[in-house]
């Protein structure tokens, strides 16, 4: 049984990933704070999994060098600590923003030959930190980068929990024809596992096998709750006016999306649950 370490001790992909692969692995985990991720003895782990990082906060230009210090800095400061100390795989949580967040509505297809580029410094500093894990890796030392979609489940931060709110309270919510790429925090977990399990090296793009309509999201998590929510056809225009302006519009409504033949790692053997099915279980389990 392998032994794996996640650094992110207090993280929400670390605490579930830990709870997930406890049959599988010995698991410990460590806090990434000053420097506390040293006190752990790295070189009786077959596996180190960095987890660690910032993005659910306000990203206000004050804040970039913290962004940078940590996304980036840290990651590979542990990466190439954890390759000192013969640890044989390094999994970093990267993230799909390195391709750029949505400021239109124009959809984005994420194909094998897009470039990243991000457009804030969240993005900028998980491909800087990227930049400088890849070159790490070796036959003795494999590197796995997750390039991950939004990812949502119960207890998780970020857009969900906001799409969730107006699901329960809202009667009715705007129809638009949108796609989006997410990933159930299980089929995330299953698909570390399957990582682990087969010494993996290399970027990576799972996700959902399903894309995600935003407003049909949102009445799924209406129905989940026990309430109906109606779907309005008709706010088209005025989605696409209020997209100029810079705001959640693009976020909630813009389409963003990997192409689906980058992301059957395993032949999709991680992906265990449906969308409609991982919707019930984040509402049920609250």
């Amino acid at each position: 049984m392998k032994n794996v370490l996640i650094v992110g001790k207090k993280s929400y992909i670390g605490v579930y990933f830990a709870e997930y692969a406890k049959n599988d692995f010995n698991v410990d985990t460590v806090d990434s704070f000053g420097g506390a991720w040293k006190s752990a003895d790295f070189s009786k782990y077959d596996v180190v999994y960095h987890v660690a990082g910032i993005a659910h906060v306000d990203a206000k230009k004050d804040q970039e060098e913290l962004y940078f210090k940590i996304n980036r800095d840290l990651a590979i400061e542990v990466a190439q600590y954890a390759k000192e100390k013969s640890v044989k795989q390094f999994i970093f949580m990267s993230s799909i923003i390195v391709y750029g967040e949505s400021k239109t509505l124009e959809k984005q297809v994420i194909t094998a030959d897009t470039l990243p580029s991000p457009n804030g410094f969240y993005g900028e500093s998980k491909l800087q930190a990227e930049q400088g894990i890849l070159p790490l890796a070796d036959d003795s030392f494999k590197v796995v980068v997750v390039r991950a979609p939004m990812i949502y489940g119960n207890g998780c931060k970020g857009n969900y929990p906001r799409l969730a709110k107006l699901a329960k309270k809202l009667p009715f919510f705007p129809y638009f024809d949108n796609e989006r790429s997410m990933l159930y925090i299980d089929n995330l977990c299953e698909f570390l596992k399957l990582a682990i399990l087969n010494d993996a090296n290399g970027i990576f793009f799972p996700q959902n096998k399903e894309y995600t309509n935003v407003p049909k999201l949102v009445k799924t998590i209406a129905f989940a709750n026990g309430k109906k929510l109606r779907l309005i056809k008709g706010f088209g225009l005025i989605i696409k006016l209020a997209s100029k302006f810079p705001g959640a519009v693009n976020k909630v409504f813009g389409s963003l999306v990997y192409d689906k033949g980058m992301s059957n790692h395993f032949d999709w053997a991680y992906a265990v649950k449906t969308l409609e099915d991982s919707v019930k279980e984040t509402e049920g389990n609250k």
